[in-house]
Parts: structure tokens; sequence; C-alpha cells
């Protein structure tokens, strides 16, 4: 998910985790040196915002510096493959999206998405919101589109972030679910996208709110509606598309998480997930990221290996039924 960048200053930034009481975690063995957080994707973007929150948290937490190491490229392949490849000792992490389950479909990986990694927390989870061009939709809402688009096979043009994103897949999830054919365009990266458009050169695209609502808010775009099952308390008057579109089983969460390699000590793990999940709740965290339709997760790190099991396989199958391929 692309974040706004101008929204989140690096002075914001620093704002968003309150100091803490030193606890005798410091005293322990583990963290003994600085940690690292690999982020896959490039610099500015919401995976790197979302890394270097995490990065505050753990720091602040745990008493030592954190540094985020960005390394793109691949769909965020490379990053992740470099990450995975490391020592399972919890001093190299690794910050992943929701690309992170697609990939295994699309890529011949030198890593197992499962096996390969230790699951350590979700940090965020937030939606994703479908607009469009007014000017070239003559639809008003989402069930108008989707009748529009059976009517017309492949009329319909929809924007994405990439061949392959999982800005690309969860809208042909969503179409493959509706019986529609729509002409896909790619793009490299959400930013291009957004701007093509708002210039009336595609007709919709499935973004990040951060991304798509000021468009919507100055009457440029019109949001159908967001990708999770539920509406976002940010934006309520947008519904889901389970009930927009009549699709009762679409639900689509965007997120990211952190994980590490294979064979991280229980202990090391548990004082990771522990440190995070308790700076996630601050409050004035959460504060500043709800507005934007985005919200601190948390949890344990059982919980964040269902997510990426069950997601595995789910995309997998959207990706076959498609014929969809990464280049």
């Amino acid at each position: 998910m692309t974040l706004n960048r101008r929204a989140f200053s690096s002075a914001a930034l620093a704002g968003l985790v309150l100091p803490v009481a030193r606890t005798g975690w410091a005293q322990d063995a583990f963290p003994a040196k600085p940690l690292k957080i690999v982020c896959p994707f490039a610099p500015g973007g919401g995976s790197d915002f979302i890394a270097r929150v995490a990065s505050n948290v753990l720091s602040q937490r745990l008493g030592q510096a954190v540094v985020v190491d960005n390394r793109p490229g691949a769909g965020g392949t490379l990053g992740t493959e470099y990450a995975l490849h490391t020592p399972g000792d919890g001093y190299t992490l690794l910050l992943i999206a929701g690309s992170y389950t697609v990939n295994p479909s699309l890529y011949k990986l030198r890593f197992d998405p499962v096996a390969d990694m230790t699951p350590v927390i979700q940090l965020s989870k937030g939606a994703y919101v479908l607009c469009v061009n007014p000017a070239k939709v003559p639809a008003k809402n989402l069930k108008e589109l989707l009748d529009y688009g059976r009517q017309n096979p492949g009329k319909l043009t929809f924007a994405s972030a990439g061949n392959g994103s999982h800005l690309h897949i969860v809208t042909e999830y969503m179409f493959g679910m509706a019986k529609v054919k729509a002409t896909h365009v790619p793009y490299r990266g959400t930013g291009p996208a957004v701007t093509d458009l708002v210039a009336g050169n595609v007709d919709m695209l499935v973004a990040g709110t951060e991304a798509l609502m000021p468009h919507v808010q100055s009457g440029r775009l019109r949001a159908f509606a967001v990708t999770t099952a539920q509406r976002l308390q940010a934006y309520p008057n947008i519904p889901s598309i389970a009930e927009a579109g009549g699709l009762p089983e679409y639900d689509v969460v965007a997120w990211h998480g952190l994980i590490a390699p294979k064979g991280v000590p229980p202990a090391v793990l548990a004082k990771l997930n522990g440190a995070l999940d308790a700076g996630l709740k601050a409050p004035e965290l959460n504060a500043k990221l709800e507005p934007t339709g985005v919200s601190a997760a948390g949890g344990t790190a059982q919980q964040f290996g269902a997510l990426i099991r069950a997601e595995i396989p789910r995309y997998a199958k959207v990706v076959k039924d498609n014929d969809i391929r990464s280049e």
C-alpha cells in the first residue's frame, strides 16, 4: 500500500511511538547489538513507512538501534531472498506485504515462503478502495459497473501497480467472482496508475485509500467500494465490494507484517513479538494511522503465520484461474 509521503514527515514519524520506560529486557542477552529490518521495496512508499514505524517501536522497546535496509526489485523477491538467507538469530527481520503471498504463484523462488521463515507479527491492516474516473465510466455505483462489464466484455480498463502486483491480483479476484472480463493496463507503480486514472486514460483502479481518496475528495474520481468485508471507520459512506457488488465472499485486507529467517529461538521470537505488540497498541500511533484508513494490527506470531499460509493458496487460485503471469 502506498502512503502519502507529505502526510508523514520525518517529524510526524518520530512522534508515532511514545517513549517507554526501560525494562529488564535491556539486561538480557538479546538484543546485544543493533537490529535490521529489510524492506524489499523502494524508500518513500507505504511499505517503507510501515518498516520505519516498526523500527521505532523496536528501538524504543528493546533499547537498541534498528536500521531499515531497502532492497527493492522483482516484486519484492530480491530483498526477501536476501533476508531469508541470513542467520535465524532475530537480528535480521523482513517487512512483507500481501505481495509475499502472491509471489509464490508468479516467480520461481529460491526459498520456501512458509518453511524458510519465522512469522513475527502482523503490523498493519487496512483496505484498498475501488475508484473510477466519472468522466469515462457511465456507472454510478459498483453494481452498475459490474453489470456494464458483463454486457461489454473487455471494454472496461483497469490499472494496476504492475503485472502480477497485489493490486492486479485483487482486482482480477473481484472480476473473476463477478464473471466480468476487463482489460488490464499495468503501470510501474501506483503513482503512475493514479495519474493516468485521473487523466482519464484508464477507467478504474483498486489501490490504497491514501493514494486515491484525495482525488475523490476533489471530485476528480468516484469511490465505489472498499475491499474489506466491513466498511472503514475513516470512510463510513463507502460500502464494501461484498455488499455493493453482491459478492459476499470477497474480502481483501491490505496488510504489512514482519517475518524472520527460520530457526529463530522461541525466547527471541517472544521478545520481538511482545515488544512490537505492546508498541502497536499505543493510542497515539493508532490516532495518527486511522484517518488514512490504516490501523495497527498486532497479535501473536502464530496468528500471522496462519494468515500467510491461508493467503498463498487463495491467490494461487486467482493467478491460475485468470492465467496471470509476472511478465
